[in-house]
């Protein structure tokens, strides 16, 4: 398995960042990453199939949004938040935080 490869944020456009954070799907990851730190990568987005998830997680991790650490045969992942923010400052959160009505008026119409 061994690790998994990361670009350094100074090589990645923001572009990249907010094509990444563009997705629904991946956006949700995102927000459920920022929520509770940690995660391990099976457990985000249960419903979809693995193959779906991994490639929305390489994705996150190829515009450097997360981290992933390699434990065996499990992989978590995390946000690379201080580098964001250093590299973005305040992106992740204006993103997170415009995110916040629409997730609250999907769930509204429901």
């Amino acid at each position: 398995m061994g690790e998994v490869t990361e670009p350094a944020l100074a090589d990645v456009p923001v572009t990249a960042v907010l094509q990444a954070l563009a997705d629904p799907t991946r956006l949700r990851m995102v927000r459920t990453i920022a929520d509770g730190g940690e995660r391990l990568c099976g457990m985000l987005e249960e419903q979809l199939p693995k193959a779906t998830r991994s490639h929305h997680l390489k994705v996150l991790r190829e515009a450097g949004v997360t981290h992933t650490r390699v434990v065996g045969t499990g992989r978590y992942v995390s946000l690379r938040r201080e580098e964001l923010d250093r590299h973005f400052p305040g992106l992740l959160p204006a993103v997170l935080t415009a995110a916040e009505p629409a997730a609250a008026e999907k769930r509204a119409a429901v």
